[in-house]
């Protein structure tokens, strides 16, 4: 086995691009390409960092030939501070990822597989302080159902949440259902301010129907609470009396948000 077929055969065990490589070494992926071509070699300082990183000898990576020493016992070695890093990228993979790639440490550690761990993390199931995938949880988190800091998603969880169907946070933006210390939404919001087509918090602003201490409507009803405490149990059917097209369970979801 020539030099450039035991590289490629260490960086495909690795599970790892040609780019990915480049990056580790501090070279340009044309130069690991060519270096598997054999049509260039790297020079000593390069085959050097090779040979740490696949954690292989010179003699090996260069000649084929393994050191002869003898067995040592298992040393484990715990490292603390801001130097620590770990890695761990499964064998098994699922449509070219790994099925689970988990990659921790300072500076920018990218993740990227079908449940994906990292500072920076990319999957299916994501999980990182920046993260991306049909479920995703980060500081910054993006997918279909994203929990975050800042979560955008089709259902969105976080201090601040960007929800197509549903958004819940402190502050929560959704064309469905908004829940939050402030609620905008373009069909049903819940919050101390809620803003919807049906709206019901402390302050209340609803195209068709708004309840709460402050409510307004520009062109349905608003109910203030001590209103609705008047009506007492009236008042679902009063509800129901002026808005005959408005489906039940929603008046009473309305009407629950002062429970």
């Amino acid at each position: 086995m020539e030099f450039q077929e035991r590289l490629y055969s260490l960086r495909k065990g690795r599970g790892i691009s040609q780019e990915e490589l480049a990056n580790v070494i501090g070279v340009s992926r044309q130069a690991v390409q060519k270096w598997e071509a054999g049509s260039s070699t790297p020079d000593i300082q390069n085959l050097s960092a090779l040979a740490d990183y696949f954690g292989v000898s010179l003699d090996y990576l260069v000649r084929g030939i393994e050191p002869q020493t003898e067995p040592q016992p298992t040393v484990v070695h715990n490292y603390y501070g801001w130097g620590y890093r770990y890695e761990f990228r499964s064998k098994t993979t699922l449509f070219g990822l790994p099925l689970v790639h988990i990659n921790l440490g300072p500076g920018f550690q990218r993740a990227k597989g079908i449940i994906a761990i990292g500072n920076f993390a990319a999957g299916v199931v994501a999980v990182g302080g920046l993260s991306a995938g049909l479920f995703s949880v980060g500081a910054g988190s993006l997918g279909l159902l994203a929990l975050g800091g800042m979560a955008v998603g089709g259902v969105a969880l976080g201090g601040l949440a960007l929800g197509l169907l549903a958004a819940v946070g402190g502050f929560a933006l959704s064309l469905g259902f908004a829940v939050g210390g402030g609620a905008v939404s373009r069909y049903i919001a819940l919050g101390g301010a809620a803003f919807g087509q049906y709206a019901a918090g402390g302050m209340a602003s609803g195209s068709v129907l708004a309840i709460g201490d402050s409510a307004r409507s520009t062109q349905g009803l608003a109910l203030t609470w001590a209103q609705v405490d008047v009506l007492g149990d009236g008042a679902l059917p009063y509800l129901q009396a002026q808005l005959p097209h408005t489906p039940q369970w929603l008046l009473r979801l309305l009407l629950a948000a002062n429970s």
